[in-house]
């Protein structure tokens, strides 16, 4: 690579991944969100999905957590506003100092996830579903998760390709009553 092209390339890289890692939420509160403790049991979420073509999809996802040991599994059944359902199962193994590596079934290869003082950041590689319902285009999501004084979980994901951001994902969860 000639000395140009690095000086040319190397900023353009460094602004593209600087691009997708979502900052914390301004509602952060004051306790770190910590996924089995804050996300066992039922929650609900409500969300949307934006994107840079200006499509917009919301939706409702029941969410179930039950820890055993090291192991964290989150049930997500998604309900979308145009009607269509799905369901997808998080695993997370715990590697020790807050960091995890997980599997869902549309995932590609492991997903880190790890404790960032208040916040817990998951990065994963996703194959959304083409028109047919077939894996279709790779992306990578990085997610950051914050509780608010009020306990409310905010989520909000980047969703990025060739290291630009191409859509967003922001989620309030709550608890069950």
């Amino acid at each position: 690579m000639s000395r140009a092209s690095a000086v040319v390339l190397l900023p353009v890289l460094f602004v593209s991944s600087c691009a997708l890692a979502p900052g914390l939420p301004k509602d952060t509160g004051p306790t770190p969100f910590v996924i089995e403790r804050d996300l066992e049991g039922p929650t609900v979420a409500r969300g949307e999905f934006s994107a840079i073509n200006g499509l917009k999809r919301g939706f409702t996802a029941y969410l179930d957590g039950a820890r055993s040991g090291d192991i964290f599994t989150l049930t997500e059944r998604f309900e979308y506003d145009d009607g269509e359902k799905d369901q997808k199962t998080w695993v997370l193994t715990l590697k020790g100092d807050g960091a995890y590596t997980g599997t869902r079934e549309d995932v590609v290869g492991k997903a880190k996830g790890w404790q960032d003082g208040q916040a817990f950041r998951l990065a994963y590689d996703v194959r959304l579903p083409n028109e047919k319902g077939e894996p279709g285009l790779k992306v990578h999501f990085q997610d950051v998760m914050v509780k608010t004084a009020e306990g409310v979980v905010l989520n909000n994901a980047s969703v990025g390709k060739w290291g630009f951001g191409i859509a967003r994902v922001e989620l309030e969860i709550k608890r069950l009553e």
